[in-house]
C-alpha cells in the first residue's frame, strides 16, 4: 500500500476517533492493541490490513474506507424554497475555542457544556491530544471533558492540525506560565489576508514573553523577572489579542490592568470562565479589564459557553434572503442589537420575546421571529466597529441582505485585506456587486438569484453567504469543497433542512 494512502487512512481513523471522543488509548483497548500502534497507524507509519480497517470502523461506528477515495465534501442545493418553523442557535464557536485554550491554565478537570462540534474545535482537540491533554466527549457527545497532564509534551505537537487553525496563537498566553521556552507552529485558519500578530506580541511581552519567528514556527522564551507594573494598552482592540492578554494575566501573581480591551461576546465568556477558575475580573463588558491573577489554578470546573451571535445572524439572514418567516431561538441579543437596528431601518418585520439568561447565567437571550419584508437599502454604509458596534463577522451577511433590498448599499470591510473580494462571488448567482477596492463593495438590489455551480470561498462567512444565496436561487446549485463552513458551523446543512431547505451533502466518487 502506497505511503500516501497510509497517511490518508491514518487521518480518516484519527478524525473518526476524535469525532467519537476517544483517546488513542481507548481505541487501542477496543482493538486489543497498544496505544503506540494506534499512534503509528494514525501517522501513516504502519501497514494496516483490510481486516484491521474493518475492526477499527466497527469500533468507532464509522465507515473508514469506502470504494474510491472520499474526497472533499460538497453541497447540492435545491433553491427557491421557503423556510419555516423554529431553530435554536448553537453555542459560540469563538467562545468554545477560547475556552479550550484557557483550559491549559487549569491543572484540574474542566467540563465545557454543549461545545460546538465543528472542525475548528476538532483541530484544537487534535493539538491538545498531541501534547498530552486528555479530552473526551461525555453525556452522549454533548459535553467535553478536559484533563491536563502534569507536564505538556510540546515536542509532539500536531503541527498539521495547529497550522489549520488561527486559534493556536491563543496557546501563547497560557503556555508562558508553564514553561520557560517552547515552540508553536504558525497560526493558520481562514484566508483573509495578512493580519499581523504584532499586537499579541506587544501585549505578551509585558509578561516576559519574547517571540522569534523562524522556519514556520514561533520560538518563545519567557523572562520570569518581567512584570506588567503599569496598565497594558492594547494597540488593537481585537478579540483574540484581548483573550491572549487575559490568559497571560490569569496566572500572573498580581493585578493586571488591560486597556482598549475588546468587550465582545467571546471575551465576556472567557472572563466568566476565568471567574469560575477563581480569577477575579473587574470591568467585564467594558474596554478596561482589571485581572486579579492567581499563580496556581487547580480546580474542577463546569462551564456553559453562551450562544453564538454570528450564527444567529446567519439564520436571520437565511430567512431574509429566502423571504421566509422563521423563529430563531436563543439569540444573544446584547451582541446583535446594532445589526437588528440596521435591519429595522431597512424595513425588516420582526419581534422578540422578553429576555432570559443563557446557561452561563450571565448572557441575555431572546427568541426572534423574522417575517418576509420589503427592504430598502440603508442610507449609511455598512461597516464594522468594535463591540458594541456592528460585529466584524456579521458584515458579509449584509451583502446577501442588501442584494434583496431596493437600492444601492455600500459595504466597507476595513478589517480584512481581501474578504470583500470574496463577496463578489455572489455575482455568479445573479448578484450585482461592484468591487471598489479590496475593502469596499457596492451592492445593488433587488436581485433575481440564479443557480450556479462554484467553488466555496476560502473564508468562512463569505462561504455561508454564498450558500444562503443558493438557497434563494430557483434551480439546483452546487457548492464545492465546504470544509471552511464546517470549521465554524455544526451540521449546518442538516439544520437548515430541518426548517425547509433542501441541501444534499455528497462527495466525489
Amino acid at each position: 500500500m502506497a505511503d500516501d494512502y497510509l497517511v490518508r487512512i491514518g487521518k480518516l481513523i484519527r478524525d473518526a476517533r476524535q469525532h467519537r471522543g476517544w483517546t488513542q488509548s481507548q481505541l487501542a483497548e477496543a482493538l486489543g492493541t497498544s496505544q503506540s500502534a494506534v499512534n503509528r497507524i494514525e501517522r501513516g507509519n504502519q501497514n494496516i490490513s483490510l481486516e484491521m480497517i474493518a475492526r477499527i470502523g466497527e469500533a468507532l461506528d464509522s465507515e473508514i474506507v469506502s470504494l474510491g477515495y472520499a474526497g472533499p465534501m460538497h453541497l447540492r442545493v435545491v433553491g427557491g424554497r421557503r423556510l419555516s418553523g423554529a431553530i435554536d442557535v448553537k453555542t459560540s464557536k469563538n467562545a468554545c475555542v477560547a475556552l479550550l485554550c484557557a483550559s491549559l491554565l487549569n491543572q484540574g478537570r474542566t467540563v465545557l457544556r454543549r461545545v460546538a462540534r465543528i472542525e475548528e474545535v476538532y483541530r484544537l482537540l487534535e493539538v491538545l491530544g498531541s501534547i498530552g491533554v486528555r479530552t473526551r466527549w461525555i453525556n452522549d457527545g454533548v459535553d467535553l471533558e478536559i484533563v491536563p497532564p502534569a507536564e505538556l509534551d510540546l515536542a509532539s505537537i500536531d503541527a498539521d492540525a495547529a497550522r489549520r487553525t488561527r486559534s493556536i496563537i491563543m496557546f501563547l498566553g497560557p503556555l508562558l506560565h508553564r514553561m520557560d521556552h517552547f515552540k508553536l507552529p504558525y497560526a493558520g485558519g481562514c484566508d483573509l489576508g495578512t493580519r499581523t500578530v504584532e499586537p499579541h506580541m506587544i501585549a505578551l511581552r509585558r509578561f516576559g514573553l519574547d517571540i522569534a519567528a523562524t522556519e514556520g514556527q514561533y520560538h518563545a522564551v519567557v523572562d520570569r523577572s518581567a512584570r506588567p507594573d503599569r496598565p497594558i494598552v492594547l494597540t488593537e482592540r481585537g478579540d483574540t489579542v484581548t483573550e491572549n492578554a487575559l490568559l497571560a494575566a490569569a496566572r500572573h501573581d498580581g493585578i493586571t490592568v488591560i486597556r482598549n480591551a475588546s468587550s465582545n461576546y467571546m471575551v465576556q465568556d472567557l472572563c466568566f470562565f476565568l471567574e469560575a477558575l477563581g480569577v477575579k475580573v473587574d470591568g467585564i463588558g467594558t474596554t478596561t479589564l482589571t485581572v486579579h491573577g492567581v499563580p496556581t489554578i487547580d480546580v474542577d470546573v463546569d462551564y456553559s459557553p453562551s450562544e453564538d451571535p454570528v450564527e444567529a445572524m446567519s439564520l436571520v439572514a437565511a430567512a431574509v434572503v429566502t423571504e421566509s418567516a422563521l423563529t430563531v431561538r436563543r439569540v444573544p441579543i446584547e451582541f446583535l442589537e446594532i445589526e437588528l437596528a440596521v435591519l429595522e431601518e431597512m424595513g425588516l418585520d420582526n419581534d422578540r420575546t422578553p429576555e432570559y439568561f443563557a446557561d452561563n447565567g450571565r448572557t441575555r437571550l431572546v427568541d426572534l421571529t423574522v417575517r418576509p419584508s420589503k427592504l430598502e437599502a440603508p442610507i449609511d454604509k455598512i461597516h464594522p466597529m468594535p463591540f458594541p458596534g456592528l460585529n466584524i463577522d456579521n458584515v458579509p451577511f449584509f451583502a446577501a441582505i442588501a442584494a434583496v433590498a431596493q437600492g444601492k448599499t455600500l459595504i466597507h470591510d476595513w478589517v480584512y485585506d481581501n474578504r470583500a473580494i470574496y463577496l463578489t462571488d455572489l455575482n455568479r448567482l445573479g448578484g450585482r456587486l461592484q468591487l471598489l477596492d479590496p475593502h469596499r463593495v457596492l451592492v445593488e438590489g433587488p436581485t433575481r438569484w440564479r443557480a450556479a455551480e462554484m467553488m466555496c470561498p476560502p473564508a468562512l462567512r463569505p462561504a455561508v453567504v454564498v450558500l444562503l444565496a443558493m438557497m434563494a436561487a430557483e434551480g439546483t446549485s452546487v457548492l464545492r469543497n465546504v470544509y471552511v463552513i464546517n470549521r465554524g458551523y455544526e451540521d449546518l446543512a442538516e439544520r437548515l433542512n430541518s426548517i425547509g431547505a433542501q441541501i444534499e451533502i455528497f462527495r466525489d466518487i
